[in-house]
């Protein structure tokens, strides 16, 4: 069936699949922050060794599409997609059976090592079979799905680590994964991604130089699996700064996450797991909420753009996340951040303002997610999964330092330096919007 062929009902289904899935990528990675200090105790270790492993597994999150997504173009998205899931679902159940620290993170690494796979595809998927003029508030939807895991990992771990053990956070996580099997395997159709015309035109080349008896489907397939088809998309000025603006909002983010329990347990004597969980309520609605007001704005720049000038850009919706990245971010990170470190105000104050830190941070990160999938589109896969491995990467080394960061310099100036992290981040995107050449692309 042609992807403009599918009924309405179909398209709904697909992108709630996908972004089930989306959710159970940033699941597998938050679900633990709330039982880390559990987790070492049973498995002999500290907490700074596992916040490296939750770092490394970020980082096999970030890399994973440089497998997933090949395979997923020799055999076909569907299949390989959901036989990622079902190494989510099957490496889940091996953590939660895990009777050794070593066993424990070659696992988790095992897991994440599908996590970006689910984005990167979900949002090619919607690329796929979604008009542009609607586009964004379907990837606001994907966006909601991976928004949502920050939200409800933490205080699904945290309820579990108080009344149960913690490995049931990894038996709920293989369970949640399972019903994503299923729903994949009965409503995602099968969506073939065309071959690139300059990746046809390499793997000639390629060819030639090859013996005469290696078929030219086998060149054709294992050049699929070059990394630089995915690195050299950052050689373009707007994809290496869109990416790196990915990059400082996905640390703003893990930063936030990964230090709750280490900031607000000691400063308001929360005592429980499951108190410091109900807290990631707040970020995580404001996360939510920033998808679905960023999926808005950004379709709505998009068409307010094509009413100005006629024809429409990929870059023009890059506009509606301005207001985030000036303003609503940084103010938020500064009143979250200082009032902790000079100790004022109730638990209400950090509160609204991580509710209003997920909100800036969520009304940005649409629109370049859009942007990404649409800006090249012969290449989309390659880009959107080049923006993940930065994403990732710099998520990753936030969440390694965070807690070392805060006990050395305290949590105001470590948030002030993700503060102006951000804005920077929002002068590249201010100038890629209104200021660069489309010789860049």
């Amino acid at each position: 069936m042609a992807n403009d062929e599918l009924p309405i009902w179909r398209k709904h289904m697909v992108v709630f699949v996908v972004s089930w899935m989306a959710l159970m990528a940033t699941f597998s990675i938050t679900s633990l922050l709330t039982a880390i200090p559990e987790i070492a105790s049973e498995l002999s270790t500290t907490i700074e060794i596992l916040n490296v492993t939750n770092a490394a597994t970020l980082i096999a999150m970030g890399v994973s599409s440089l497998i997933w997504s090949p395979l997923s173009e020799v055999f076909g998205r569907r299949l390989i997609y959901n036989i990622a899931i079902s190494v989510m679902v099957a490496s889940s159940i091996g953590v939660a059976v895990a009777p050794t620290m070593a066993l424990f993170t070659a696992l988790r690494l095992i897991c994440g090592f599908t996590g970006t796979f689910f984005m990167v595809s979900g949002q090619i998927i919607i690329t796929d079979i979604f008009e542009p003029a609607v586009r964004g508030r379907a990837t606001a939807c994907l966006m909601i799905g991976s928004v949502a895991g920050p939200a409800l990992g933490p205080c699904a771990g945290g309820l579990i680590v108080t009344y149960s053990d913690w490995r049931v956070i990894f038996w709920l996580q293989a369970a949640m994964a399972g019903l994503g099997l299923i729903l994949s395997l009965i409503f995602v159709p099968t969506i073939h991604r065309r071959v690139d015309s300059d990746l046809s035109a390499n793997c000639k080349t390629t060819q030639d130089r090859q013996p005469v008896h290696q078929s030219p489907r086998l060149a054709l397939s294992l050049a699929k699996f070059n990394p630089v088809r995915v690195l050299k998309q950052l050689n373009h000025p707007e994809i290496l700064l869109a990416g790196i603006t990915c990059g400082f909002l996905s640390a703003t983010q893990y930063t936030l996450l990964t230090s709750v329990r280490h900031v607000i347990n000691p400063r308001f004597h929360l005592t429980t797991p499951l108190v410091s969980g109900l807290f990631y309520i707040s970020p995580g609605l404001g996360l939510v909420l920033g998808s679905i007001l960023g999926g808005k704005m950004s379709d709505a720049a998009v068409k307010s753009y094509v009413q100005k000038k006629g024809t429409r850009r990929p870059k023009d919706r890059l506009n509606s996340g301005l207001l985030g990245l000036f303003i609503i971010l940084p103010a938020a990170l500064l009143i979250y951040a200082w009032p902790l470190q000079m100790e004022r105000g109730g638990l209400a104050l950090p509160m609204i303002a991580a509710f209003w830190i997920g909100i800036g941070l969520m009304g940005t990160f649409n629109g370049i997610n859009t942007y990404m999938s649409e800006v090249r589109p012969a290449e989309k896969t390659e880009v959107v999964a080049a923006k993940y491995i930065m994403q990732y990467a710099f998520g990753a080394i936030s969440t390694a330092i965070i807690v070392p960061l805060i006990d050395s310099v305290g949590v105001g100036w470590a948030f002030t330096l993700w503060t102006f992290l951000d804005i920077l981040g929002g002068i590249f995107i201010l100038f890629i919007a209104r200021f660069s050449p489309d010789s860049w692309i």
